[in-house]
């Protein structure tokens, strides 16, 4: 390959890899392993770059060799089955307790003033940021994060105190069956 060739190759690389590690990271979830493809996918590339007549045309060729790579890989892996004379039991999902969680914090939230349970919804459940949050309710950054921070504060000490008085009765119950 003749080195205005390399020079060109390497300039598409420098300016494109960040579009083309997205491709990669819709091909394969891992983010290694996109990272993997990319590498793969454009040594093959530089390989066949001098054919390539149009260079417009490079990520659109690349893209297809990230598939055919993909592809591939998919292909050769070794599968992890391994032949029994007795079936493994079904894992079976309950979601009772991941239920109860939920309907134990939304039950929380309400000890919460709604200037506090508005910062705290938006903050960790609609996962905003900061800024995001203070836009959001028409308050400074910092008064997001002091009231983020005296309602994190509340609800700790409510599941506490919720925590304590269910303990009440089983303690009360050992005590009677202790005398």
């Amino acid at each position: 390959m003749a080195q205005n060739e390399v020079l060109e190759f390497e300039e598409y690389v420098r300016t494109r890899q960040d579009a083309l590690l997205r491709s990669a990271r819709r091909l394969v979830p891992d983010p290694v392993d996109a990272q993997d493809l990319l590498q793969t996918a454009l040594v093959r590339t530089y390989r066949r770059w001098e054919l390539i007549a149009d260079k417009r045309l490079a990520d659109a060729y690349l893209r297809r060799v990230m598939i055919n790579t993909r592809t591939e890989w998919w292909r050769s892996r070794k599968l992890q089955e391994v032949p029994t004379e007795e079936l493994p039991e079904p894992a079976v999902t309950d979601g009772t307790e991941q239920h109860a969680d939920r309907a134990l914090l939304i039950d929380v939230l309400k000890v919460l003033a709604p200037k506090q349970r508005s910062v705290v919804v938006l903050r960790h459940w609609e996962q905003m940021s900061t800024e995001e949050t203070a836009a959001a309710l028409g308050m400074s950054a910092g008064t997001v994060k002091s009231t983020l921070h005296r309602a994190l504060a509340r609800l700790r000490q409510e599941l506490e105190s919720r925590e304590l008085e269910s303990r009440a009765p089983e303690h009360e119950e050992q005590e009677r069956c202790a005398a």
